[in-house]
């Protein structure tokens, strides 16, 4: 007698979470490399913070379009998510793309992603901190909470909550207020990246700081010069986009598809290749 045999789903999902992309060099970087890393790391999702990726400050429609297009499942946004002119009029139409969910609810934007593909549902939310944080914001871990509890109603397998926050404390409470809830707890903002991964005891993986997208000979992401020199005289210049040492930084997270837990985390770091010049010949001496 034949045996029919029953096909399984697949028991786990890997997701890539990338740092805050920083101006047409992060962009350019993570737009070559984007298929290069799904392939790389059999990654079934890819997530971005895309605050940065217009300019240094802000995103606008055509560079999230051409993100999404190459293969970001998902991009989240921080506090810079208005510094776009007109952006507010735009985001509506971004269905792949959430601002933080805990800006005051007449805000326009979508708060959380519900990301589906071969029968896996990723939620993503992403808040902002408010120690030293200059925008209006309501409580970070309660809104946290709320999103998480709502994305889980709505199916997802595995939940992905990023804390857009100035302070490590912050962040780190956010971890511990989350674990045993979501699959990944990761921050951003400060673009510089931490090596504290790790999977918490009740299977919430964990990252302080994802780091940044971008040039990484500057000062997060700007040219060292006008930085350097604001802080010694306190003269107001323009902060322009640095353009060397670029790189791609965040983090892989493995994820158990039954209970929505970590497995494992690991930190991804891709620095640009520069193409070694070839040396010039020699010319014959008579």
């Amino acid at each position: 007698m034949l045996r029919t045999m029953k096909l399984t789903s697949v028991k786990t999902m890997k997701i890539a979470f990338l740092g805050d992309i920083v101006g047409r060099p992060g962009r350019n970087f993570v737009l070559e490399k984007l298929r290069e890393l799904r392939r790389d790391y059999q990654l079934d999702f890819i997530i971005a913070n895309g605050e940065n990726a217009a300019g240094g400050a802000g995103i606008n429609t055509r560079i999230a379009t051409s993100l999404r297009n190459t293969g970001i499942d998902g991009i989240t946004l921080g506090d810079h998510v208005w510094d776009e002119k007109g952006f507010t009029r735009e985001i509506e139409k971004l269905d792949w793309l959430c601002r933080p969910a805990n800006l005051p609810e007449m805000n326009p934007g979508q708060t959380h992603l519900l990301i589906e593909k071969d029968e896996m549902k990723l939620g993503v939310v992403t808040v902002l901190g408010r120690q030293f944080m200059k925008t209006h914001s309501a409580c970070p871990f309660l809104t946290a909470r709320e999103y998480v509890e709502k994305l889980k109603s709505e199916g997802a397998t595995a939940i992905l909550v990023e804390i857009h926050a100035e302070t490590t404390s912050e962040k780190i409470a956010m971890g511990w207020y989350l674990d045993g809830m979501a699959s990944l707890v990761v921050g951003t903002h400060t673009h510089v990246r931490t090596a504290d991964h790790r999977v918490l005891p009740r299977g919430t993986a964990y990252l302080t700081d994802a780091g940044m997208c971008g040039p990484h000979k500057s000062v997060l992401g700007r040219e060292v010069e006008p930085v350097l020199g604001r802080f010694l005289d306190g003269v107001p210049r323009r902060f322009t986009v640095a353009t060397e040492d670029v790189a791609i930084s965040g983090c892989i997270v493995e994820v158990d598809n039954d209970s929505g837990l970590a497995t494992s985390i690991e930190p991804l770091y891709l620095e640009q290749e520069i193409p070694t010049p070839e040396p010039e010949e020699e010319t014959e001496q008579k």
